[in-house]
């Protein structure tokens, strides 16, 4: 059964739709490994800072019906889909790994877990002796490596999940 890690973010009621998200997939998957929450300025956009952080379960689904749930839940957080790739967010959910799946077609594993530190760092964080499934390296050694840009990143924490400022998980 393979072990999915994937990205959260909310910059709209961003508490409440993370606590709401984390609710339903909890409820849909069952135990959840919960990475430290940050909040990060808006990217690419001007707009509110971001919550954001990075979240683990097994399932037996396919990657396309895990893609559904996660879509089905942000749809049901008030998430739309303008065509946009830069803007606010009720709640976003992407799949960032999929077991050791490396699938381009579907961006598996994510290009954006090299590409920005609010979705490397939290990764890193809770999992950092995992490797990488087209890179072969551990988060915890990618993050140390990790060139792009910090800056406007900060751990926070979030009331009433799991491990507060560290790693947690969610029964």
């Amino acid at each position: 059964m393979p072990w999915i890690w994937v990205s959260v973010g909310s910059n709209m009621d961003r508490e409440t739709n993370i606590r709401a998200g984390i609710h339903i997939l909890n409820e849909r998957f069952g135990a959840l490994r919960l990475s430290p929450v940050y909040e990060t300025e808006a990217v690419g956009f001007a707009g509110d800072a971001f919550l954001n952080m990075v979240l683990g379960f097994n399932t037996e689904l396919p990657v396309d019906e895990v893609r559904r749930v996660l879509r089905d839940i942000e749809h049901a957080r008030g998430r739309t889909r303008d065509g946009h790739k830069f803007g606010s967010r009720t709640l976003d959910l992407d799949i960032l790994t999929y077991g050791n799946l490396v699938d381009e077609s579907q961006d598996i594993p994510r290009a954006e877990i090299m590409r920005y530190a609010f979705v490397l760092a939290p990764l890193a964080d809770v999992a950092p002796e995992q490797t990488h499934p087209g890179l072969g390296k551990t988060y915890a050694r990618l993050w140390q490596d990790f060139s792009g840009s910090r800056a406007g990143m900060r751990q926070v924490g979030l009331t009433g999940l799991p491990g507060g400022r560290g790693p947690g998980i969610c029964h």
